[in-house]
């Protein structure tokens, strides 16, 4: 599914004329409000001000009238006749517009009216996207196996193309095609292989490009009997983009919040507000409460010239809350209604659940007997196997274990241990999903995340460290660098997205595989483009090992993306953080106890 954005201007388009015998002309006048939530380049202020309004007679003979909003009279005398408004805002209004762009949308709309004598009017222009968009994102074997530098160039000619790469991917490009002849898109892919160092180009042709949809590619790399084959895939269900123009009349009343704007402790409201009628924001109020009768107020935030907005907070999940509007010491219009967001806890979160494995040789943390139907099935894993599978266990050692005398809530904790074994250094960890198996005895493969389409802003829980310094290197990440002199950490991550299994190359119940043995493999939470929020906390060891006393930690979850809902959520804990390295001390041991997600 496409995000959309919603962007209005909304004002009261007013026409009226007197008898047409008579000879008088009629009124118009123009007001508008803006709300401009598409993040454009231009402000507000330069969009509305610039947007071009054209009256014509309706039968095409010619134009009658033709502003800048900003210089707009307040009001315009017509004859009485039929005409046609044409609406046109960003990009496409500017005296020179550019065929291409990443900043700005362009807006177009258009519609007929009558002044007659002696009636007044009320005229609604619908204003849609007037340009094509398109994104271009490269899955994660491209860079896997080609060079740096690889790019996607796309447009309706050289001259006006726009250049994907790495560092833009995904980002939407702006085209103007409404006026071309036959629109069409040219794409043009060019990199360089790593292992063989031979280009690879390839080029195409979009026909039929229409205004106001979205055209979504992805470069994707198959290996085929040894060889690299290219694909390119276009989204051919096309989707209209939500932006959208609207010259309305303004009255005051609530505006429907987005489903994406109601979580489950935290919700914004809306509401229009004739700042003719009521001019002084001070006396402009929500209320809000969850029978009808006992409401709380709320002052209002003026987000733009007739438009009103609130946050509310400390709300209860899956919860009915009714809200209204008060304006001028009276309550205007109707209540609406809205359900907070469900709250899903952590399943086991204080670890008390376990179930010896099928090998009886370490604990897994559910128990299909348990009273809770959270703690039932598998949620938790950890290197030491999964049902059906040993790893660090088959070897001779646990890395993670319960802990009966260290504890915070209930009869146990878990305890991840570092340690060394055989040829390589391994981290305690614990995560949602499955381990999937040793590759010999150079690694293993990971199965990250579980179903999860709550969105908490923060998870809760009592940690302990006790570490030493490293004396284990085998490598680290790109930009860091690790020696014997450095005090190992450990490290909880917290990550919701919508990854899909067949990018990522995990399964429907865990979606992402991660291959200790290929670096390549290791997700960037922080920077992938399907994670939409990422909380951590780094817990770094010193001499004194202070760290080593439990203590309570809230690691806040940060939503990059607050539209898509998630599908998925990842909770990864480790004794050492660069454990998938094989870099770390195995000395160091990690407590956890009483993990809960905050909704707030």
């Amino acid at each position: 599914m496409k995000k959309s954005v919603v962007f209005i201007l909304a004002g009261a388009l007013m026409l009226c004329a007197c008898n047409k015998q008579a000879g008088e002309p009629g009124a118009l006048r123009l007001g508008v409000a803006l709300d401009n939530s598409s993040k454009a380049a231009m402000t507000e202020g330069e969009l509305l001000s610039s947007a071009l309004v054209s009256i014509y007679y309706a039968d095409y003979s010619g134009l009658v009238k033709q502003y800048r909003y900003g210089q707009m009279p307040e009001k315009i005398y017509l004859p009485a006749n039929s005409y046609r408004v044409d609406v046109v805002a960003g990009e496409q209004s500017k005296d020179n517009p550019r065929r291409s762009n990443w900043e700005q949308i362009s807006y177009k709309g258009s519609t007929t009216f009558e002044i007659s004598g002696g009636k007044d009017s009320n005229v609604q222009v619908e204003a849609g996207v007037s340009c094509a968009v398109v994104r271009v994102n490269f899955k994660n074997n491209v860079p896997a196996n080609l060079n740096d530098g690889y790019s996607l160039t796309i447009g309706p000619d050289t001259e006006n193309a726009l250049v994907y790469n790495a560092s833009n991917a995904g980002a939407p490009g702006f085209i103007l095609v409404s006026d071309l002849d036959e629109p069409a898109l040219s794409w043009r892919f060019e990199g360089v292989k790593k292992k063989t160092g031979t280009p690879v180009e390839r080029s195409g042709v979009i026909n039929g490009v229409e205004p106001g949809k979205a055209y979504d590619l992805t470069i994707k790399y198959t290996v085929r009997e040894g060889d690299v084959d290219f694909n390119i895939y276009v989204d051919t269900e096309l989707t209209t983009i939500e932006n959208i123009i609207v010259f309305e009349p303004v009255s005051t009343g609530l505006v429907a919040s987005a489903d994406y704007e109601i979580w489950a402790g935290h919700a914004t409201i809306h509401a229009d507000v004739d700042e003719g009628e009521f001019d002084d924001p001070s006396t402009i109020f929500f209320e809000y409460g969850t029978d009808g009768s006992n409401w709380t107020a709320i002052a209002a935030n003026r987000d733009s010239e007739g438009t009103y907005s609130a946050l509310l907070t400390g709300l209860t999940p899956s919860t009915l809350y009714k809200y209204r509007l008060k304006a001028g010491g009276e309550v205007q219009g109707d209540p609406m209604e809205f359900t907070t967001d469900s709250a899903p806890a952590i399943p086991n979160g204080s670890f008390e659940y376990t179930s010896p494995s099928a090998s009886g040789k370490y604990q897994e943390f559910y128990d299909s007997n348990s009273s809770d139907p959270l703690c039932q099935s598998p949620w938790w894993g950890s290197g030491n196997g999964s049902p059906g599978i040993d790893g660090s266990a088959d070897m001779g050692y646990l890395i993670t274990t319960v802990d009966t005398e260290n504890k915070v809530d209930g009869n146990q904790s878990v305890l991840l241990q570092s340690t060394y074994a055989v040829i390589k250094f391994a981290a305690g960890n614990l995560f949602t999903g499955y381990f999937g198996g040793l590759v010999g005895t150079k690694g293993g493969k990971v199965y990250f995340g579980r179903p999860f389409t709550g969105r908490p802003t923060a998870l809760r829980i009592w940690l302990k460290y006790k570490t030493g310094k490293v004396n284990h290197i085998d490598s680290y990440p790109a930009g860091v660098t690790v020696t014997t002199n450095d005090y190992d950490c450990a490290r909880i991550q917290v990550a919701c997205g919508v990854w899909s299994p067949k990018v990522y190359g995990g399964t429907k119940e865990c979606p992402i595989l991660w291959n200790t043995t290929d670096q390549s493999t290791f997700l960037k939470y922080d920077t992938d483009a399907s994670t939409l929020s990422y909380g951590e906390v780094v817990l770094a060891g010193d001499a004194a090992n202070s760290l080593n006393s439990w203590k309570e930690y809230t690691i806040p979850i940060v939503w990059r993306d607050e539209v898509t809902k998630p599908q998925y959520i990842i909770v990864s804990c480790a004794s050492s953080m660069y454990g998938d390295y094989f870099t770390g001390c195995d000395e160091s041991k990690l407590w956890m106890d009483k993990a809960e997600f905050l909704y707030e």
